[in-house]
């Protein structure tokens, strides 16, 4: 009888047993179902969860929408920037060719009247040579063969000067008959007349010369002036009534 009395002493306490088992991860003893049910239903609700995230998630994505359209903003406004970077450009860059092109024209106009300047300097030098050849001519006459001769080997020079001035754009005035004209003509004498009009010229002193349009030699002229009243050399004379008698 001790024995079993012991034996039955030793048995477990199944109390002491179930109260000693581990909890689970909802902090409920496993041992009691309906706890350990309880806790396990309200782990597993999902969609409270859920409920309480959508909040933060709505206001996460407000945050990073309002970033994102502060992003294109800026961006926009570098776009607006080069553009107005790019305009000035493109406008330096057409101010810069059409003063190139200014350059580039003035400089060839420069160049041409410098060419010119020269071209004159230089045919100014040799139009005394073609004014000594024509004196040479109106006033040299042959009387032998030798001296026609040599006056015709002079003339020819002549004649090839003449031709390799004309060439290069040379021409003479025909100034007699014409109005007195100050751009083309020096006026170095006037002369009281009846047989032209006043402000005519009468004669040409010095022929004058014409590069293209440009005066190369101004022509030394004679001009007409109106006679003065009483001049006898002038006047006209008129019969008298005695003449007219006597006849």
């Amino acid at each position: 009888m001790i024995d079993e009395e012991k034996q039955f002493d030793n048995t477990p306490d199944s109390t002491s047993e179930v109260s000693d088992l581990p909890e689970d991860a909802t902090g409920v003893s496993s041992s009691d179902p309906e706890e350990v049910s309880a806790a396990a239903f309200e782990a597993e609700d999902v969609p409270i969860a859920e409920a309480t995230a959508e909040p933060a998630l709505e206001e996460q994505t407000a945050l990073d929408a309002e970033a994102l359209l502060a992003e294109v903003a800026r961006k926009d406004a570098e776009v607006e920037t080069l553009k107005a970077q790019l305009k000035d450009l493109n406008n330096q860059s057409i101010r810069i060719a059409a003063d190139f092109d200014n350059f580039r024209k003035r400089t060839q106009k420069e160049k041409e009247e410098f060419e010119q300047q020269v071209k004159c300097s230089t045919l100014k030098e040799l139009l005394p040579v073609v004014d000594n050849f024509e004196r040479a001519r109106s006033q040299i006459k042959p009387q032998s063969e030798a001296e026609m001769s040599i006056h015709k080997s002079y003339q020819s020079v002549y004649k090839q000067l003449v031709d390799c001035l004309k060439r290069i754009g040379v021409s003479p005035m025909r100034s007699e008959g014409k109005e007195f004209d100050p751009n083309l003509h020096e006026a170095v004498m006037r002369e009281a007349t009846d047989q032209y009009e006043e402000g005519v010229v009468m004669e040409e002193l010095m022929r004058g010369y014409l590069l293209g349009d440009r005066v190369l030699r101004h022509a030394m002229v004679k001009v007409a002036a109106a006679p003065e009243p009483g001049d006898p050399s002038t006047a006209t004379e008129t019969p008298t009534a005695e003449a007219e008698n006597a006849g």
